[in-house]
């Protein structure tokens, strides 16, 4: 399975294309995630997951910045959903954490590797999907 990943993520992710990665990088152990992160293309920045456990120190290895979240575009980007209540600043929430399970709520976008395919999507493709 990681190297389907690492062979997708490649396909599509250029060595100067900039990355956000909504957490959970890897769950595994620290030599696994050394041999497959310096295999990845991309300039990455890390939005923690609550499975990024590791020391920063092993994250800046291989992430240009590591942050809670990130608003681009007036959409957040964050490992877990937030509150409703909270994502009404914003058009949207691109997020993680919830594997193949989805909220029915279209301010909401779940892009974790079990539903985008296991490969990377484009952001410009995300923002479509709130202008529609």
């Amino acid at each position: 399975m990681d190297e389907t990943m690492i062979e997708n993520w490649n396909k599509v992710v250029k060595p100067d294309d900039k990355v956000y990665h909504l957490g959970d990088v890897a769950i595994c152990k620290p030599s696994d995630f050394h041999r497959i992160m310096r295999r990845l293309n991309g300039r990455k920045v890390l939005i923690k997951g609550n499975h990024d456990t590791m020391k920063l120190s092993v994250y800046a290895e291989y992430f240009k910045d590591i942050r809670g979240y990130h608003v681009l575009d007036n959409i957040l980007l964050a490992h877990i959903p937030v509150h409703p209540e909270s994502v009404v600043r914003f058009r949207g929430q691109l997020h993680g954490h919830l594997h193949k399970n989805s909220l029915y709520d279209p301010r909401y976008k779940n892009v974790s590797v079990e539903v985008i395919g296991f490969t990377p999507v484009n952001f410009e493709e995300l923002r479509e999907l709130w202008k529609r």
